[in-house]
C-alpha cells in the first residue's frame, strides 16, 4: 500500500473482509481491525517516517483457522519491544499522550511478533485464532430435556 495515512483503511477492511469469510464473531473482526490499521500506521509514521514514496507491503495468510497479517515497513531503526505506558506519567502530563500503540495491539491479537530485516525494514506479525464454535447450554438442554420427560 502507498505509505501515506489513510491507505490503512484499505488493509484493514482488506483483513476484516477476510476474517468475515472465515468465520470470525464481529468483535474479533472489531479487534482485527484495530490491530492492523495501528500496525500499518506505525509502519508509516515511525517505519517510513511519513515519505509517500516509500510503500508498506501487508500480506495476509490462513492456515488451520488462523488469519496472520505481516505489516512490513522500510525503516532503518528496528522495533522496540512494547512496554506498558504509565497511565499516571502522561495524567501528570509527564509523558507525551502518544505511545500506547503496540501495547494496544499486542492486547487485541492472540499473538505479535515482530522482525528487523539484515537490510533494514521491520514486520511486525499479528496472529489471529477462530473463535471456537459456541458450545450449546449444558444446563438448559439439560433442563429441557427433563420437562419433556
Amino acid at each position: 500500500m502507498p505509505g501515506e495515512i489513510g491507505y490503512e483503511k484499505v488493509a484493514m477492511n482488506s483483513a476484516a473482509a477476510l476474517a468475515e469469510i472465515m468465520g470470525f464473531s464481529p468483535d474479533r473482526i472489531d479487534d482485527l481491525r484495530t490491530a492492523v490499521g495501528e500496525a500499518c500506521l506505525n509502519a508509516v509514521e515511525h517505519g517510513n517516517r511519513c515519505r509517500a514514496n516509500i510503500k508498506v507491503l501487508v500480506t495476509l495468510r490462513t492456515q488451520d483457522g488462523e488469519l496472520c497479517v505481516a505489516i512490513q515497513d522500510r525503516g532503518s531503526h528496528a522495533i522496540i519491544a512494547p512496554s506498558r505506558p504509565s497511565l499516571d506519567e502522561k495524567i501528570r502530563g509527564n509523558d507525551r499522550a502518544r505511545g500506547w500503540g503496540m501495547y494496544l495491539i499486542e492486547n487485541l491479537v492472540d499473538e505479535m511478533w515482530y522482525e528487523h530485516g539484515s537490510t533494514g525494514g521491520n514486520t511486525v506479525y499479528l496472529l489471529f485464532r477462530l473463535d471456537p464454535p459456541d458450545l450449546p447450554d449444558l444446563d438448559s438442554e439439560r433442563a429441557s430435556s427433563e420437562d419433556q420427560r
